[in-house]
């Protein structure tokens, strides 16, 4: 079996004891953002699975886009990385 040669690590473990690898994560094409997408792609970069750089450059994004996802998730959880919610989390 031929692996390719990725930079970084192939997977990491969560805290809650589950793997992430690099296969969980949305393909590289995506443009429609729903929140578990959202949710796998700042996991990735708050364990260390991928770098900002590497998520902004493979998706697209910009830096504050990404930068929004990560702080509403680490302050309300991802519920916030739902577009229906985002007014309700910008409020507080």
């Amino acid at each position: 079996m031929f692996l390719k040669k990725v930079d970084g690590p192939r997977a990491v473990r969560l805290p809650d004891g589950s793997t992430m690898t690099r296969a969980d994560l949305p393909p590289a094409d995506t443009r429609r953002w729903v929140a578990s997408r959202k949710a796998a792609v700042v996991r990735a970069v708050q364990f260390g699975l991928i770098t900002e750089a590497q998520a902004l450059s493979r998706y697209g994004l910009s830096d504050e886009e990404l930068t929004e996802w990560i702080k509403a998730a680490a302050i309300h959880g991802e519920d916030a990385l739902k577009v229906t919610r985002v007014q309700k989390y910008r409020q507080l």
